[in-house]
């Protein structure tokens, strides 16, 4: 064992110690013996227990401790620490800006117990509530939790696309007469992808020569047909090579899954090279099928039934649902989120929905300041009429299933989002069946983020997707895409599923600031990949729609 993994060791002995509230003495002599056996002269592992107890800052016990590492590879003091330490807790140690003392607030304080959650309540304004924290230090928090999960070699679709687009125009710009498209992963808008994929017809050794020069990118690996690169942040590019005549056939081929290609080979086998992928579909008697559904689903069926369906875009959401403001743990006020809606975006109506009174963690609402906020969405919706603000709520699923404020209260709302905040470590059948009974309240009118996943950072907890979906279908309950790049959630997997049941679909934001809102766009993208067509999304309803349905749905 060299010295720096024992010197590593000895660290996170010291930290878990002062993280545990240990005797602050030792908890010092131990980081300090970490640093002294990092700048030993010699190899720690070939020492004398004599040689070590002589080195100045370490002394006979730290010395008998090294020599316990190196003959056993633990320290018992260490292992008894660790097993009282969450996984995620152990996480945190590992993001720059954070040390022993704040990961015990934002632990035994605010309750987050990984990195994931940590990185949503930065997301949400959350931190700077906390003893000890600024907005300063949130937003250093959060950028190196961002580097972090940037290095393990997956990305989420959200993060990369302003830098793929940067890349895609600084080779568009370098070679004006080449054609260049995105494909592979990012072309169909995964939600987390391995690198970003271009297609060119550029010279292969003017595009190493061009990167090669450019500080941003490095050249990493090249073989016959392609060559492989990062930038600065450690983004991956997959850069692929094409004739200008098979350009259409090379990137519909590297564009689709690898079960969409097959089963377009199991029609035509080889696939003709022609013009465009709009003629190489026709040619093999299918509509055009979206780069988004080719991912072997059921999309050839129904290309060749003429049954594709039109997917939804962006221009067709017409207002926004579920969102919240300073009235619980937003960053901007009702007014500031309904303006930006109004004016900014040219959307019809905005609902509003802050954290419920159990969230006490995210300044949840009691039943007195809900009276408040709904007198001031009775002023704005008079200001800014015929732009309407629905009074709407997140309440808490609680861990029996219902919700956390009584029928009366529930029954003033113009709808209600459930969601489960807390207590998020269950087995399938809990969680499924807490979910259940909570869309059998009267009074629920979607299903928030139903797994509670945070992509790159927690898994959702398990679900029988199915029986929640059937649930939904039965009760009349909508289900949530929650369009936050971390959540997206309801999975686009199961986003069929719901629609043949005939469950309606909400692309909500969950947005805690105006720049939030933006975030719809990558629920589209998922939408789109789900099938999703504007009739069957809730806020694609027009203004009038939207008030029939929440009237309805409450008689």
């Amino acid at each position: 064992m060299e010295n720096k993994a024992i010197a590593k060791t000895f660290k996170l002995l010291s930290q878990l110690m002062e993280l545990h509230n240990q005797n602050p003495f030792r908890t010092k002599a131990v980081a300090s013996a970490s640093f002294k056996i990092d700048k030993l002269p010699f190899a720690a592992a070939q020492a004398s227990m004599e040689q070590l107890s002589e080195q100045q800052g370490v002394g006979k016990s730290t010395a008998e401790k090294i020599r316990t590492l190196i003959e056993s590879g633990s320290l018992p003091e260490l292992d008894t620490l660790l097993e009282k330490t969450p996984r995620g807790i152990l996480d945190m140690l590992g993001i720059k800006g954070l040390g022993p003392k704040k990961i015990q607030i934002i632990w035994n304080d605010l309750g987050i117990e990984s990195v994931g959650e940590l990185l949503y309540a930065c997301n949400e304004n959350r931190l700077i509530e906390a003893k000890g924290f600024g907005l300063k230090t949130q937003e250093d928090i959060k950028k190196s939790i961002e580097f972090s999960i940037s290095n393990q070699g997956r990305f989420l679709y959200a993060k990369v696309k302003p830098l793929a687009e940067q890349a895609f125009a600084d080779l568009s710009k370098a070679f004006p007469a080449a054609r260049f498209s995105f494909t592979g992963d990012f072309r169909r808008k995964v939600e987390i992808i391995n690198a970003i994929g271009i297609i060119t017809t550029a010279n292969n050794a003017e595009l190493i020569n061009f990167l090669n020069d450019n500080s941003t990118y490095t050249v990493t690996d090249q073989l016959e047909n392609s060559l492989f690169a990062t930038d600065e942040t450690g983004v991956k590019y997959q850069i692929l090579y094409s004739s200008v005549e098979d350009f259409a056939l090379k990137l519909l081929q590297s564009t689709g899954s690898e079960t969409h290609i097959q089963q377009l080979l199991d029609i035509s086998s080889p696939l003709p090279s022609l013009d465009s992928e709009e003629a190489i579909y026709k040619q093999l008697g299918l509509d055009f099928i979206e780069p988004e559904l080719r991912e072997g689903l059921d999309e050839i069926d129904l290309a060749k039934a003429h049954k594709l369906p039109k997917l939804i875009t962006f221009d067709d959401l017409k207002g926004t649902l579920h969102n919240h403001s300073t009235y619980s743990d937003g960053v901007h006020s009702l007014e500031q989120m309904a303006r930006h809606c109004k004016e900014k975006m040219g959307l019809s109506y905005l609902g509003i929905c802050d954290h419920s009174k159990t969230a006490v963690y995210a300044n949840g609402l009691t039943i007195d300041r809900l009276q408040q906020q709904w007198e001031e969405i009775d002023r704005l919706n008079s200001e800014l009429a015929p732009f309407r603000i629905f009074k709407g709520i997140e309440s808490d699923i609680l861990g029996d299933g219902s919700l956390d404020y009584p029928n009366e209260v529930l029954a003033k709302f113009d709808f209600v989002v459930a969601s489960i905040h807390s207590n998020l470590k269950m087995d399938e059948e809990k969680a499924t069946q807490r979910l259940i009974t909570a869309i059998e309240n009267p009074y629920t009118t979607i299903l928030g983020h139903p797994t509670g996943r945070l992509l790159l950072s927690r898994e959702g907890y398990p679900i029988d997707y199915r029986k929640v979906i059937d649930a939904c279908a039965a009760n009349q309950v909508v289900i949530e895409i929650n369009a936050n790049p971390l959540r997206l959630d309801l999975d686009w997997r199961w986003h069929r599923y719901a629609l043949d049941k005939g469950v309606l679909l909400s692309i909500n934001p969950d947005a805690h600031r105006t720049e939030g809102l933006a975030d719809m766009q990558y629920g589209i993208y998922v939408a789109r990949k789900g099938g999703l067509s504007a009739e069957k999304c809730l806020n694609a309803f027009s203004l009038s729609e939207i008030e029939n349905y929440f009237n309805k749905r409450k008689s």
